[in-house]
């Protein structure tokens, strides 16, 4: 099966697992601590087909696959954190207009990666399509968000930007971490052992007494109604065959060009997230005047020129 067509259809269901992270950490599980933790120990939930496909695959690379586990947990942590204070597509796009960047680079210098120039066009077209949205603001314009950081002012939102830059450099890690096992080890057994050394990264979150009391508390607060449970399972559920598609496509194809690619997911989460803030406000509201959705849209195009490049070359 073509990587192109496997990342569609990954993109595609991460696209709503964003939309169902962000109603969780709104409604159901507010502090990003214990959402992180909650998502490293259900990932461990694929460790049920160990016995069939895991392989010990030496101390070195056992070491990595643990490490490469480690940032993802960094990420998710710095990424549910920076959701808290800002709107689901500004954060969720500049982050991901931000790894790709990361990550070509660095294919570039371990893998020693080269892109034709049709590609080049397709990458820059899906990085300024996310970037474009991650930009787009209700209230102040790029040089007003430029003047309020050199000058300090509404902390949240300068935090919750740098937390989101701190993700994406966490994933890109992550990524060209994970192509690299996947390029020494077989499929399924390195999968297994990244998502092994996430789990260990979250359950030292409870060596810390204050974080282990805050996580427990919430989780305490979080589960007073029981429908919550089957929410979480079910968003967790979807994230993991969402997740498993993504690896395999860059299993298959460049990592840099899959992990581009996820420009899609967030031209679909545009869309997703308009129609619940149309429709169920309550669940997701999001300020969108007549300006900023011509802006999302015509990102939502530039997006669907660099899908078009990568399809047709």
């Amino acid at each position: 099966m073509s990587w192109l067509l496997v990342a569609v259809i990954a993109y595609s269901i991460l696209a709503v697992v964003n939309v169902a992270d962000k109603f969780m950490l709104e409604k159901v599980i507010p502090a990003a601590k214990t959402y992180a933790f909650l998502v490293g120990v259900t990932g461990l939930l694929v460790f049920v087909v160990a016995p069939w496909f895991l392989e010990w695959p030496g101390f070195n690379l056992f070491l990595l696959n643990i490490i490469t586990g480690v940032f993802f947990a960094g990420g998710l942590l710095f990424l549910y954190t920076a959701l808290r204070d800002a709107e689901v597509t500004k954060i969720f796009t500049l982050t991901g207009g931000a790894v790709p960047v990361f990550i070509i680079w660095l294919s570039i210098i371990f893998f020693h990666e080269r892109f034709s120039p049709w590609q080049w066009l397709a990458v820059c077209f899906l990085i300024a399509g996310t970037v474009m949205i991650s930009w787009v603001s209700g209230e102040h314009g790029v040089w007003t968000r430029i003047k309020e950081w050199l000058h300090i002012k509404h902390d949240k939102k300068i935090r919750s930007i740098l937390f989101a830059v701190l993700a994406a450099a966490c994933f890109a890690i992550f990524w060209v971490g994970t192509k690299y096992a996947y390029n020494t080890q077989a499929f399924v057994s390195a999968f297994l052992w990244i998502r092994l050394g996430t789990f260990l990264a979250v359950i030292l979150m409870l060596v810390n007494g204050n974080s282990r009391r805050e996580i427990f508390d919430d989780l305490q607060q979080s589960n007073t109604n029981k429908d919550n449970k089957f929410i979480f399972m079910g968003v967790q559920g979807l994230g993991a065959i969402g997740s498993v598609l993504q690896n395999y496509a860059v299993s298959l194809g460049s990592v840099a060009l899959v992990t581009s690619l996820q420009g899609l997911q967030y031209a679909l989460l545009l869309v997703m997230s308009a129609i619940v803030t149309a429709f169920l406000p309550n669940i997701i509201k999001e300020y969108n005047p007549r300006r900023i959705i011509i802006q999302k849209i015509v990102a939502v195009l530039i997006i669907g020129l660099g899908l078009y490049f990568l399809a047709i070359y």
